[in-house]
């Protein structure tokens, strides 16, 4: 697990989130157990557990009684449509913020992308 100060839970849920939206992790799969994240973490299975949790809560995994947990359907979709805002609200806002102060508008700010975006 890596130390970026996120809690332990919230690190197991967003590993499993990236799997799915990178496609590793496809609809209808079964998800690591609770034990097997555990394990392989070094961590507590109820703090797997909470991670776990929190994907079901949010409708990313559903529960097969007996068999495990999966992937729900159109859970892609949903974490892709999720962090897209979540970009948005982090890295445009602040962006578009900064390109009013500077006395930019939208049209020059999507110029200097494309210039970026040909660059790299």
């Amino acid at each position: 697990m890596r130390d970026d100060g996120q809690p332990l839970f919230r690190q197991i849920a967003e590993q499993i989130e990236n799997a799915i939206v990178d496609g590793t992790l496809a609809e209808e799969a079964q998800a690591p157990s609770t034990n097997e994240l555990a394990a392989f973490h070094r961590i507590n299975p109820a703090t797997a557990a909470k991670g776990i949790n929190q994907l079901v809560a949010d409708g990313v995994l559903y529960k097969k009684r007996g068999i495990g947990m999966f992937v729900a359907e159109g859970a892609r979709a949903q974490l892709l449509e999720r962090r897209r805002e979540d970009f948005a609200r982090q890295f445009l806002a602040p962006l578009m913020a900064e390109a009013q102060k500077l006395g930019m508008d939208a049209e020059q700010v999507k110029k200097l992308i494309d210039v970026w975006g040909e660059a790299s």
